[in-house]
């Protein structure tokens, strides 16, 4: 009797929490910018920026900055880094700005270098020609 009682009673919930057309929220006001996202098979190329950010290039014309918490060690020499996801299985090889990940970088005295990232934004065209030259992917 109980299990008929909540089984009725789960699509009203589930309808409670669903949006109207009348929602006035971040996204329905154009506030909040939408998260541009990107797959971890089209990183093209990287380089490091100051000493908590990295650039990557996605695809042809794509550059992301990421801003390390702390410090990517080895990330200056590296030809190679490896780019997983906070909750890998969750999100599979897909990241979004504000997304967390983990970068691993083959270390120079260590096996690897470990650094936590956290996809901060797609730049703009203007914002790219705008780097540094020993910045850009």
């Amino acid at each position: 009797m109980r299990i008929a009682a909540i089984a009725m009673m789960i699509p009203s919930l589930l309808a409670a929490c669903a949006p109207t057309s009348g929602d006035v929220g971040p996204s329905a006001s154009g506030s909040r910018p939408e998260r541009q996202c990107f797959d971890v098979s089209q990183v093209d190329n990287f380089r490091q920026g100051r000493i908590s950010e990295v650039y990557l290039k996605v695809g042809r014309n794509d550059v992301y900055r990421l801003d390390a918490a702390g410090g990517c060690n080895d990330l200056d020499f590296a030809y190679r880094l490896a780019i997983l996801p906070d909750g890998a299985g969750l999100s599979g090889s897909r990241l979004c700005t504000d997304d967390w990940a983990r970068l691993v970088v083959p270390g120079s005295t260590t096996p690897a270098s470990v650094c936590r990232v956290r996809i901060s934004k797609r730049l703009t065209a203007e914002e790219v020609e705008a780097l540094p030259a020993a910045y850009r992917p």
